[in-house]
């Protein structure tokens, strides 16, 4: 590690704010530093960047949001460097941020993507228990259904990516065999809230993709019978609203836009899978495509 590396997170140990970014004792140069040495750290200083680095998940700099807080939480946490008590204290910090109400609107997103890969962490290696686990599915499907803020990617501010990163989220949560079939019915809806999402937004940074993939895994479990996948798919093209509207309004034909590029991820999946659950899909899917106008 470099000398003005330590040097500076030195200071950090010793200073004891955190609440701001860069964290009080270091700066913005000497964190830009950390990616290139894969976040290897001495543990005293990783863990008071695990307590102070969620602060940077609200920053407006991009490469401190998404380069340095985001990717070294992260590499962290998929290192199982974090103890368990770290990844709660982690775990409710962020509950918090997702409570964020900022014009910016960068935090509250990158506060689900972090919490997307505590979830995995739960999901290899299960610590948290049956009551904790099942507000974590709650609080992640109200924060997918609650997404309003629908910007993506802006070349000078990066990415927020809400509805992406909330589908990332109950991603971790569905493919955790610990989550039941209520669980995942319950993440299902707050997918089923994004896929036709009640604004005049057309989805242009990928999220139909994203919010197939807890679709996908959820049918690969087969916890949910053909008659559930069909009822959850049919009540797709409804929520497009008025047919009266088919053609003639911007609301109804973006609406549509966002139902077809999901359908049809989904479709592509199915007809690709080699798996029997997910290749169940197929006609189940189809109906619902030609129910579409």
């Amino acid at each position: 590690m470099r000398a003005s590396t330590l040097l500076v997170l030195a200071g950090l140990l010793s200073s004891p704010a955190y609440a701001s970014c860069p964290p009080e004792g270091t700066d913005a140069t000497s964190l830009r530093l950390l990616p290139a040495q894969r976040f290897v750290v001495p543990d005293d200083v990783r863990a008071t960047l695990v307590e102070r680095l969620p602060a940077c998940l609200s920053d407006p700099d991009p490469s401190l949001r998404d380069g340095v807080a985001y990717e070294g939480l992260s590499a962290w946490l998929r290192a199982g460097l974090l103890d368990e008590a770290q990844r709660r204290t982690l775990r409710d910090r962020l509950y918090a941020m997702l409570e964020q109400d900022t014009a910016d609107g960068v935090g509250p997103p990158f506060a689900a993507l972090v919490l997307s890969e505590v979830a995995r962490t739960d999901r290899i290696a299960p610590w948290m228990s049956p009551d904790e686990r099942d507000a974590m599915v709650r609080r992640a499907a109200a924060y997918l259904s609650s997404v309003r803020d629908y910007r993506g990617f802006d070349a000078k501010e990066g990415w927020r990516h809400g509805v992406a990163h909330g589908a990332d989220w109950g991603l971790q949560l569905v493919l955790n065999e610990r989550v039941d079939r209520v669980q995942v019915e319950t993440l299902l809806q707050a997918v089923a809230a994004q896929v036709v999402p009640e604004s005049a937004h057309a989805y242009v940074f990928g999220e139909p993709g994203r919010l197939a993939r807890p679709v996908l895994y959820a049918a690969k479990r087969g916890l949910l019978d053909e008659a559930a996948w069909i009822r959850w798919f049919d009540a797709l093209p409804p929520r497009l609203g008025d047919a009266k509207q088919a053609y003639a309004d911007t609301v109804w034909l973006a609406r549509r836009h966002d139902l077809m590029a999901f359908l049809m991820s989904v479709h592509l999946e199915a007809d690709q899978s080699e798996d029997p659950n997910i290749r169940a899909l197929k006609p189940i899917v189809v109906q619902a495509l030609k129910a579409v106008p």
